[in-house]
């Protein structure tokens, strides 16, 4: 029994020190040496400061902001913890309404605009954290932001245009603009008071 025994016990420990131990510490050291902006969770730095993630949305619904999609995470909005989609598929009406919701508060932030409005504004994603949204999305929102910000529509048309991403590698996702940059970029033009 005893030499049945030891192989065991002397396996699970080299398996336990290379699996729990030295494979963990390689990754880490790889990530941090080649990927370190990623690693350290892609954060958005302002004046020295973190402000965000470049990864993760954020909440703004002022008119001189720029809105993202809506958050599936509850009960607080854009909780990494709480990760997920609502599941509530295309006939469940509380979907319905939450869309209808977000309609409202679009139309009643800039009630002269009668344009389509972007799926994306008014869904949320399938982890509900997603920080970027399409051009089409910043596009319908630049006549509300402009206006609110005192800045032309060309000057908003240009950040947006300044931080929109293109397809990944060419050729996967489509173009994105992530809201917290944009804002951010806002701001920096021209702060609100």
């Amino acid at each position: 029994m005893n030499n049945l025994l030891r192989p065991v016990v002397v396996l699970f420990v080299l398996l336990t020190v290379m699996t729990g131990g030295i494979y963990p510490l390689v990754v880490t050291a790889v990530s941090q040496a080649v990927f370190s902006h990623q690693a350290n969770g892609s954060l958005i730095e302002e004046n020295g400061k973190a402000v965000g993630s470049a990864l993760i949305g954020q909440q703004f619904d002022a008119p001189h902001y720029f809105w993202g999609r809506l958050s599936a995470t509850s009960p607080n909005p854009y909780n990494a913890q709480n990760s997920g989609g609502s599941n509530l598929g295309p006939t469940n009406p509380a979907l319905a309404d939450e869309v209808k919701g977000r309609i409202a508060a679009l139309h009643e932030a800039d009630p002269s605009n009668t344009a389509s409005i972007p799926v994306d504004l008014v869904t949320s994603s399938g982890s509900g954290l997603d920080p970027d949204i399409s051009p089409a999305a910043a596009a319908y929102q630049a006549a509300r932001v402009a206006k609110a910000r005192g800045l032309t529509l060309e000057q908003v048309s240009g950040l947006i245009a300044q931080n929109t991403s293109g397809r990944q590698l060419g050729v996967f996702g489509e173009p994105r603009v992530n809201v917290l940059r944009l804002n951010l970029a806002l701001d920096e033009l021209k702060p609100v008071h």
